[in-house]
């Protein structure tokens, strides 16, 4: 009897060991994995209107995937050397392939090229025409019009800009001397005259405007189609007051037709 006592005994003991053993075992819980923190935006130096430089990404300070695809599609395209009419600028001329496109299938019988590129400043246009989206091609006109994402950068004053402007059509005819350029004035921005933005590209249209020669370069001021007779600019022409609609885009080409024509005669 009195061995089966310790027996027992023994086992209870036993099997409590064995239960603090696995509780002790027990994997402590987990912990929640750091969130990962951003890495802060980079400082991006001011690049001036005047001197070519790429579209830079905030994020890393390198050269933006979206512009260099944009940028590497218009070197192909120019390498084929087809395009007898080059559009060149910023959002508003890639809103062609946006809500101006049916109006710019007009421009199919010029092979027309779009190099629009949404966001570009002067500096960023400079370097595509330094960088190949001019070699290989030697269109008879180029349509002009960049500059008004350069208006809210308080260090590119309207000369800068100008002159910015100045040595885009300069790298155009260095790779293709007999290209005629028709500079298209910044188009105005903004609900009425007093918009900041707008009086800056005003003073750089004014400036822009003396470039024309009457034979490789016209400068062509149609802005004020867009306007009110007080000079304000409603929803229904621009919806932001910046970019154009279909219907501002079918003005543009009415108001371009024959001057367009006439140069790649």
């Amino acid at each position: 009897m009195k061995r089966t006592l310790s027996l027992l005994l023994g086992l209870s003991l036993f099997s409590a060991a064995s239960v603090v053993a696995q509780e002790t075992k027990k994997p402590a819980p987990k912990k929640d994995a750091p969130k990962k923190v951003a890495a802060p935006a980079v400082k991006l130096p001011v690049q001036p209107a005047d001197v070519a430089a790429p579209k830079l990404d905030a994020k890393d300070g390198q050269i933006q995937a979206g512009f260099a695809k944009s940028h590497e599609s218009f070197v192909a395209i120019a390498k084929k050397g087809e395009a007898q009419v080059v559009f060149l600028g910023d959002s508003i001329t890639a809103g062609w392939n946006g809500n101006g496109k049916e109006v710019f299938n007009e421009y199919a019988k010029y092979n027309a090229a779009n190099f629009g590129i949404g966001g570009d400043r002067v500096q960023h246009v400079l370097w595509r025409v330094e960088n190949g989206e001019f070699d290989g091609i030697k269109p008879k006109a180029v349509v002009l019009m960049i500059g008004t994402n350069n208006a809210g950068v308080a260090e590119n004053s309207p000369e800068q800009i100008a002159a910015g402007i100045k040595n885009i059509i300069d790298a155009i005819h260095k790779r293709s001397p007999e290209t005629k350029v028709l500079l298209l004035a910044i188009f105005p921005r903004g609900p009425n005259p007093a918009d900041a933005n707008r009086v800056k590209n005003e003073k750089t249209n004014a400036i822009i405007a003396k470039f024309d020669d009457g034979k490789k370069v016209h400068f062509f001021d149609i802005g004020a189609k867009f306007l009110k007779p007080d000079g304000t600019l409603e929803r229904t022409v621009m919806p932001d007051l910046l970019h154009l609609n279909a219907a501002s885009y079918q003005v543009e080409a009415d108001a371009i037709r024959e001057k367009l024509a006439s140069l790649v005669k």
